[in-house]
Order: C-alpha cells, then sequence, then structure tokens
C-alpha cells in the first residue's frame, strides 16, 4: 500500500498536503467516494494514487461530508479490516449511492485539483 519503499502510510507525503488544505464538504465526500472505490475494487487510479489517497482519507475522514452520512466511515473502517461478502455488498451499493449523489463534473474538477497539487498523477508527491 505504500507509494515509496520504506515509506509508511503515516509518513506519505500527501498526508502533509492534507492536513495543509481546507477541503469543503463536498470535495470530503469526493475523498471518501474514491475511498469506497479503492476497497470496492473499482478505482483505476495507480498504486501510488491509491496509497496517497488512503493517506489523505485518514487525515480528512472526521471532517463533516456534505452529502454522505457519516456511518459510511463505519463502513470503510471495517472494510480496511476485513473483507466478506456483505461488506463488499455493502461498498458496492454506498459506492453506487455516492456516485449518483456526487456529480461527474464535480469529481472531474476534484480530481483535476489533485492532479495539479501533484497529490495523483505524474510527479505526485
Amino acid at each position: 500500500m505504500n507509494s515509496r519503499p520504506g515509506l509508511t502510510h503515516k509518513q506519505h507525503p500527501a498526508i502533509t498536503w492534507a492536513q495543509n488544505i481546507e477541503l469543503s464538504a463536498l470535495h470530503v465526500d469526493c475523498v471518501t467516494t474514491i475511498m469506497l472505490k479503492i476497497l470496492d475494487g473499482k478505482c483505476k487510479m495507480s498504486t501510488e494514487g491509491k496509497a496517497a489517497m488512503e493517506a489523505v482519507y485518514d487525515v480528512i475522514k472526521e471532517q463533516p461530508g456534505k452529502l454522505l452520512d457519516t456511518s459510511v466511515h463505519q463502513l470503510i473502517s471495517t472494510a480496511r479490516s476485513a473483507t466478506s461478502d456483505k461488506i463488499l455488498e455493502e461498498l458496492y451499493e454506498q459506492r453506487l449511492m455516492a456516485e449518483t449523489m456526487i456529480s461527474r463534473p464535480v469529481m472531474k474538477r476534484f480530481k483535476a485539483m489533485l492532479r495539479a497539487e501533484k497529490v495523483i498523477g505524474q510527479g505526485a508527491i
């Protein structure tokens, strides 16, 4: 899950980025949705991008979102520690719901911001 050999998740450079940026509640929902996609196996990001987003999620998971219920964070926590068919089904349903709540243009702009800030993509931190 680490983006660089010898680098632990707790030291990931994306953590510093997440700690120093003020994300809107909708952006918190975007990060949460990306985390659902990662856990659901539907995220097409690189391994490094996924590690960066997991690090960002760990920083923002206590912040309030705009559209998603806080119960989604419990599901994510459960899924990160153990998986079962039931958990995978819940992740799938929650991911679909989240993706319908957040418009494509909003998510695309958020991912573009992550690339511009070099959190993900070529030259990522």
